[in-house]
């Protein structure tokens, strides 16, 4: 499955979470998988397309970091799943 997840940087500054970067990596959890990340301009958010079976996993990872910043977490789907799937439903009826 995977996430969108937004996390917007404590007072808007990433500069603690890119230091405990340096030092430590992503930290993230078995079995879970980092595809890519992109930043706002401004620097105060991050949006990073993640996967792992179930947003438990997900929420283990943003606990490891939720002191520098807070997060939002987004069910998603490539578009080529979601169209997918609407037309096996359509088919369905």
């Amino acid at each position: 499955m995977l996430f969108m997840v937004i996390e917007q940087f404590r007072n808007d500054d990433p500069g603690p979470v890119g230091e405990r970067f340096k030092q430590l990596g992503r930290m993230l959890p078995e079995k879970v998988v980092y595809h890519a990340s992109w930043l706002e301009p401004t620097g105060a958010r991050c949006f990073q397309l993640m996967e792992a079976s179930d947003r438990g996993l997900i929420e283990a990872w943003t606990r490891r970091w939720d002191d520098l910043a807070s997060f939002e977490i987004i069910p998603v789907l490539t578009s080529a799943d979601f169209w997918g799937k609407r037309e096996v439903l359509s088919s369905e009826f």
